[in-house]
């Protein structure tokens, strides 16, 4: 582990007034940083706050907001729930899974994409639906994939087949 990474998460650790109340914060702000929760980044949190190794594990593996595996620069969302089912989904999250040849769970090899699917993303009217890094896209088709993924592609570097 280099210096400067272990700097980095010191420093948030700081910024966060060094208070254990704040670790969930914390975690966050580590996974922004890095896009999961590295093990270095975790120990350097349990040690920084005085807290047991698996008490920090502990929250890490709670919350399904966190990822001790890596994840890709864009995180999708896709909605598989009751609405957006009935009005297309599975062949949304299909395309999806096709485009950049992944399932859901899983992690483009170029690191630039990470798939998952929710129950629900509170956007029931705008079905079939999802989010990527928490932004909306509504009343989706297969067709409608590409372009979405072209948009975050392009802003990457990369390319969708």
């Amino acid at each position: 582990m280099a210096n400067c990474e272990l700097d980095k998460v010191e420093s948030i650790v700081r910024n966060n007034g060094g208070k254990r109340e704040r670790l969930i914060s914390i975690l966050h702000e580590i996974q922004n940083e890095y896009h999961y929760l590295p093990r270095h980044a975790v120990e350097a949190v349990a040690k920084n706050l005085g807290l047991p190794l698996v008490q920090v594990y502990g929250v890490a593996t709670f919350f399904k907001a966190f990822s001790l595996e890596p994840r890709g620069e864009h995180m999708l969302n896709v909605c598989v729930g009751t609405a957006c089912h009935v009005r297309g989904a599975q062949s949304v999250l299909d395309e999806v899974k096709r485009q950049l040849g992944i399932q859901h769970g899983q992690t483009t090899s170029d690191m630039q994409f990470s798939l998952e699917t929710v129950n629900c993303l509170g956007a029931c009217a705008l079905g079939p639906v999802m989010t990527v890094d928490g932004n909306y896209h509504g009343k989706l088709g297969t067709g409608s994939v590409r372009s979405v993924l072209k948009k975050y592609r392009k802003a990457s570097g990369g390319r969708v087949e």
